[in-house]
């Protein structure tokens, strides 16, 4: 049997970010074809990548976890570095010896699972790297360019102008592509178009029944409601959200509609008695909390894929997202699921027509689903997932 490991910057049942959740499910369902390790931090946070876990091995719904000290936490003087490389970097000045501190500065500065890839090399049949932008990526990869996989969660943001990437973006064996418009990035940035891709996205499982009323009485939450899953930041433009949201309240004083946050909050959340904040829940509860939901929000400017999103179209909920991010302007073009905005007034108009266009609103609902069900089946993309990793071993 072929042994793979999985490289990510995190890993665990509690840990709450796309690509981390993205990798744990993968790494489970390549399990049985392949002998499956992960490789990451002992981090949870990542704001601060403080080490969290203390054993150094441990197993994880079958999937043998092998986590690594960070040596220095986030460094205290990160974001004013990176405001000022940023602008230097927006001069057309990219210098990839300020790139290298950058990378440290941020973290998680793991040098022992570097080592561990170094020696570890042979005893690998392939290894693959999810998400671009983090220190394990960027110093592991190249150590084992040519029996790698680089699943880059790549979109337009200043970052993926680094000089650094201009190297490291052309390193790995085979690309795996969350989406059409995240290859179209990749290979207009990096011309990589002789390097074998495939563009598969990810399976969306509903582990549990959806309980509406169960839910709406735990927390409760009467009338209609948006949603928001994830880490509510001002990365996630949440900001935003809650500016259009009290707006469009103040401009519809007699609406009882509520916004519903989950997840863990790392920005302020404001003070309002229509935005309910339940923190991290359980999955039975996330997911009975989407599918009585009126519609799923996501403001965020910058996705490579988003999986609330696929996962409020796999419960036939509508989603409204912003229309500045390609591939979330994408799931709406091509599910004819969603609706997406450019500014407060669209937001509004959105909302609005969700409410008077009940038949259109339920043609969105069935639209959202089939979506699902044609592009993001797991039995399809972990047969492209293993023919992938079989043929550059």
């Amino acid at each position: 049997m072929k042994r793979i490991a999985l490289v990510n910057q995190r890993y665990g049942l509690e840990v709450n970010g796309g690509s981390e959740y993205y990798t744990r499910l993968i790494a489970e369902r390549l399990i049985g074809e392949f002998q499956v390790d992960v490789i990451t931090t002992k981090s949870l946070d990542y704001t601060t990548w403080e080490n969290h876990y203390k054993a150094n091995e441990e197993d994880i719904n079958g999937v043998h976890v092998r986590r690594f000290p960070v040596v220095t936490c986030r460094a205290k003087d990160f974001n004013e570095y990176n405001g000022a490389y940023l602008a230097k970097l927006s001069a057309g000045q990219a210098d990839e010896a300020d790139e290298k501190v950058w990378f440290e500065k941020q973290g998680p500065n793991c040098p022992a699972a570097i080592d561990y890839i170094r020696e570890n090399k042979d005893n690998y049949d392939a290894f693959i790297f999810v998400t671009y932008l983090y220190y394990l990526t960027v110093m592991g990869m190249p150590e084992v360019a040519e029996k790698s996989i680089f699943i880059p969660t790549a979109h337009e943001e200043p970052f993926i102008h680094f000089k650094s990437f201009e190297t490291i973006f052309r390193k790995p064996k085979a690309y795996v592509f969350l989406t059409d418009e995240e290859k179209a990035l990749v290979q207009g940035l990096f011309h990589t178009e002789n390097i074998p891709c495939q563009v598969m996205g990810t399976g969306v499982d509903i582990p549990c029944e959806p309980d509406e009323k169960a839910f709406r009485e735990k927390f409760g939450i009467e009338g209609d409601y948006l949603i928001y899953v994830g880490r509510i930041d001002e990365g996630k433009d949440c900001p935003m959200m809650f500016k259009y949201f009290m707006e469009y309240k103040k401009r519809r004083p007699e609406s009882k509609l509520k916004l519903v946050l989950m997840g863990k909050p790392v920005c302020e959340i404001p003070r309002h008695e229509d935005i309910v904040m339940l923190g991290f829940v359980s999955e039975e509860d996330k997911f009975s909390g989407i599918s009585g939901a009126k519609a799923l929000v996501l403001p965020s400017k910058f996705e490579s894929l988003s999986i609330s999103v696929l996962e409020a179209m796999t419960l036939s909920v509508p989603v409204i997202v912003n229309g500045i991010c390609e591939v979330l302007k994408g799931h709406c073009l091509k599910s004819n699921g969603g609706l997406y905005y450019m500014n407060y007034f669209e937001f509004e108009g959105i909302v609005d027509y969700i409410f008077s266009h009940e038949k259109e609103y339920g043609i969105m609902r069935e639209n959202a689903r089939d979506y699902i069900e044609k592009n993001y089946r797991w039995d399809v993309i972990i047969k492209k997932f293993s023919g992938l990793i079989n043929g550059i071993c």
